[in-house]
């Protein structure tokens, strides 16, 4: 066998997963993990009358210190009449506070109160002990093959956003 043909037989060895059966077993993974990751968080949530948009719009208001409505209807992709129960929501059980962009009193900066501060907290730390041990048991490489693929899955325009966090 010559050089060519060798590094054309690994090519087409690592192509392996991408089979049809790869690929549907990697969909039930992704759905398997999503749920096995979301169902403590999910449960804290129903016992408070709450669900994953709320929960989804309390992540990035505690993560994003400056967020305003507009910027948070644009990173949970729905629409305004959703965005607006999930905020009415939050705002009426004292969670969120909505207030005035000093520099531009249009835009209305979205903040934790102390008892969001405490559920966000909360939801976060039985979802970053998920990853954690997730991560721990993989290794470091596998952690990297695993952003990279999730890189890959995410929308061009949802890197953009996620990126924002990071400046």
């Amino acid at each position: 066998m010559n050089d060519n043909s060798k590094s054309q037989n690994l090519a087409s060895n690592k192509l392996l997963y991408l089979t049809d059966k790869e690929i549907n077993d990697g969909i039930e993974a992704i759905m398997f993990a999503y749920r096995a990751f979301t169902s403590e968080a999910d449960s804290i949530l129903a016992s408070s009358g709450y669900g994953r948009a709320h929960h989804r719009a309390l992540h990035f208001i505690n993560n994003r210190p400056t967020l305003n409505i507009s910027q948070l209807q644009e990173i949970l992709a729905i629409s305004k009449q959703s965005l607006n129960r999930v905020l009415r929501q939050l705002i009426n059980d004292s969670l969120v506070e909505s207030r005035s962009d000093p520099k531009d009193r249009r835009s209305r900066h979205l903040i934790l109160t102390p008892t969001g501060q405490q559920l966000a907290r909360k939801l976060a730390d039985v979802q970053h002990n998920h990853i954690r041990t997730a991560y721990l048991k993989a290794g470091p490489e596998a952690v990297a093959g695993f952003r990279s693929v999730l890189d890959h899955l995410t929308n061009p325009g949802d890197q953009e956003l996620a990126k924002l966090n990071d400046q």
